[in-house]
């Protein structure tokens, strides 16, 4: 048993719940094990800490990619240039995080152990639109540190076997989901993302093509937004960049995300602003 656990604790109440969410059992048995919402902080304190940017997101035939940078930034300083934004939360789907990287992690890992506690408990694992709106009730409990500056606006990807399709969810500071279609971005680099997205992104795309699109829009980013990293070839430094589909979850190797990058930087060499969307 957990040291922290409060004395007394029987066997029974850990396989005997009644309830099939994690966060709720936490928090009636161990409180203070749950990421900390204190309503009674005086200041903001966002920008004294470690933010996390830039996550993409776009659908392809058959499943979905998700990629990030590896920056995080604390105001005008680099924070960690290598830090992980993209997490596999079961065997079909990922959360990427932008906003406080501290809480952002801490909210990827517990809605993990969210989505395993359901899935034990109930013998069946959550539809996608019921894990979308499991992620939204935990961005909605953590609204009163958003106020205060901690603020984590995840971006949501899953593989739905019922339309044999990725499936793409965005959020507001909220709770609020949103199926987005096609692709999507959040983050401070977003926009700029978002901009070579809508000029990249085709229908049907392979896997393959869609990992390289999503690379591309990640540079674009960085190449406009200061707080979103690019790749760091003297670092060997990588985008994280994670494929989705019938076979389950599988983040590709940095010797594959490497290859792609070095292809577009090949490519950038001669078209620095990247390819051309053809007008017709």
């Amino acid at each position: 048993m957990h040291k922290d656990l409060p004395a007394g604790l029987s066997n029974h109440l850990f396989t005997n719940t009644g309830n099939s969410s994690f966060t709720e059992f936490l928090g009636s048995f161990a409180p203070q094990l749950l990421p900390v919402r204190d309503d009674r902080l005086a200041t903001p304190v966002g920008d004294q800490v470690p933010h996390a940017t830039t996550i993409v997101a776009a659908s392809f035939a058959g499943g979905v990619v998700m990629a990030g940078d590896r920056r995080s930034t604390s105001g005008n300083i680099i924070a960690q240039r290598d830090i992980e934004k993209v997490f596999r939360t079961d065997d079909y789907s990922c959360m990427g995080i932008a906003g406080t990287a501290s809480t952002g992690i801490e909210m990827a890992r517990l809605y993990r152990v969210e989505l395993e506690h359901y899935e034990k408990l109930e013998g069946r694992t959550l539809s996608v639109a019921g894990k979308a709106n499991r992620l939204a009730a935990m961005i909605r409990g953590n609204l009163a540190m958003a106020m205060q500056g901690l603020v984590v606006v995840p971006l949501f990807a899953a593989y739905d076997p019922d339309r044999d399709a990725g499936r793409i969810f965005g959020y507001d500071v909220a709770g609020g989901p949103y199926e987005k279609e096609r692709y999507d971005a959040i983050g401070s680099g977003s926009i700029f993302a978002k901009g070579a997205l809508k000029k990249l992104y085709r229908e049907g795309a392979s896997a393959d093509d869609t990992v390289t699109m999503l690379i591309q829009a990640l540079y674009d980013a960085a190449d406009d937004d200061s707080a979103t990293g690019g790749p760091d070839v003297t670092r060997k430094i990588w985008p994280v960049v994670s494929v989705i589909d019938a076979d389950g979850f599988r983040r590709l190797g940095d010797d594959e995300v490497a290859g792609v990058v070095q292809r577009m930087l090949d490519e950038r060499m001669i078209s620095p602003d990247g390819p051309i969307a053809p007008l017709r």
